[in-house]
């Protein structure tokens, strides 16, 4: 058998996920305002400059640490009822036309992320994609988030975790795809004999030239919508937030507008 594995930030979707859904943690009380600015910003400095290995880890780190004592299940909760505005619009029409082509051509399709696993399932059964690897949090007895990681599927962490994989599916690396846009994920495309680096940072463009590794650059986010069906109960949901946020956002502007005199 072979596979197909696929990071997620900016590989599948245009953004960070974690990032993506800061707004709707910020509305829903997980995050303060000062917090959510902060997921913005590094949303920001995450598409323009990509990110080093030090730099994700510590962000990934920060936001387990920022989620200590939430429930696991409102968390879960939240991520589904966000995921058509949040996540539906920013995915890659080349990614979906990449998860068709080698899902007809036979191949175990996986989502591979170190996002929290609660952010990637949900977006993992809505692309239709067979597995899914992603950071696992500690839980306690409560189902609340001790802030520790279990497992932190992360650079040589997504390596080890695709050849377990591989060795419970029978999967054959060599002949299988990896497609990522980060150095970091070198341990990952290193470990299948057709790595694909997408959109790539600097040192990952770097690394993908001198080892002629082939190059692809995705530019056409897509309403998922358009692809794939979505649960209209999620998008009615999603329209209900935004039209929340606006009417959040007109406000602010009508009191801090300066009065005529």
């Amino acid at each position: 058998m072979e596979a197909a594995f696929f990071d997620l930030d900016k590989t599948v979707i245009a953004r960070a996920s974690l990032a993506a859904y800061g707004p709707a943690l910020h509305k829903a009380g997980y995050l303060s305002a000062p917090m959510a600015l902060r997921a913005a910003w590094g949303q920001l400095l995450f598409r323009f400059f990509g990110a080093d290995e030090n730099s994700m880890d510590r962000a990934r780190r920060t936001a387990l640490k920022l989620a200590a004592g939430w429930e696991q299940e409102g968390l879960r909760r939240l991520v589904n009822e966000h995921l058509t505005y949040v996540i539906e619009p920013i995915v890659y029409d080349e990614a979906l036309d990449l998860l068709n082509h080698h899902r007809e051509q036979g191949r175990l399709l996986v989502l591979v992320s170190a996002s929290p696993a609660e952010i990637v399932q949900p977006l993992a059964n809505h692309l239709g994609v067979d597995e899914f690897i992603a950071t696992t949090a500690t839980i306690d007895a409560n189902g609340r988030y001790t802030g520790e990681v279990e497992f932190y599927a992360q650079g040589p962490g997504k390596a080890e975790a695709i050849r377990k994989l591989a060795e419970e599916k029978g999967i054959d690396l060599t002949n299988s795809w990896a497609y990522s846009d980060s150095v970091t994920d070198l341990p990952l495309l290193e470990t299948v004999g057709n790595p694909v680096a997408v959109n790539p940072d600097r040192a990952l463009r770097k690394e993908a030239t001198q080892r002629e590794w082939e190059i692809q650059e995705f530019a056409r986010p897509v309403a998922l919508g358009q692809r794939i069906p979505i649960e209209r109960s999620h998008l009615l949901a999603a329209l209900g937030t935004v039209g929340c946020l606006l009417g959040v956002g007109l406000f602010i502007r009508r009191m801090t507008r300066p009065k005529k005199r």
